[in-house]
């Protein structure tokens, strides 16, 4: 059995329903051997990161930067990871009211740190809330339980 860590900061209705998404799409009833963990950041911290195959993370865009809740699990858990999770992979999504870039930069810069492999362009939820977001990410995280299912990744 393999395990697929989600970690996603959901401060609204919004957000909670793409998070719950992307655990729709990763519990999808087709993937097999595939563990599915959620968790909030705050709660989430290296041991977790230690014991997964791969990892999605979410966050909202705050000021051009992730949320503050993901910066914090970024920070307890970076030096525990960074010699130990090489290679891991990742994929994020974020909810962007403007265009994300410097969110994703900040999250490109700790990722790259880190040695983690991405493998699917971040999903960018731009502007106002679409339905479609909700879509998308359940698209995502039925694509990362699946290649872990499969062994792609």
């Amino acid at each position: 059995m393999k395990r697929l860590l989600i970690v996603a900061h959901a401060p609204s209705p919004n957000t909670l329903r793409l998070r719950e998404s992307v655990e729709k799409g990763a519990r999808n009833p087709d993937i097999e051997a595939v563990e599915v963990v959620v968790k909030e950041p705050l709660e989430a911290g290296p041991e977790d990161v230690l014991a997964c195959d791969a990892i999605i993370l979410g966050t909202t865009e705050n000021l051009g930067y992730m949320s503050g809740a993901l910066k914090d699990f970024f920070d307890r858990s970076y030096y525990p990871c960074l010699e130990k999770t090489q290679g891991l992979p990742f994929t994020v999504y974020i909810r962007a009211g403007h265009d994300g870039t410097g969110t994703r930069r900040a999250i490109d810069s700790i990722t790259t740190g880190l040695r983690w492999k991405l493998i699917q362009e971040p999903l960018l939820c731009r502007g106002d809330y679409q339905p479609e977001f909700a879509d998308q990410c359940e698209e995502l995280g039925l694509f990362v339980a699946a290649s872990l299912d499969a062994g792609i990744i």
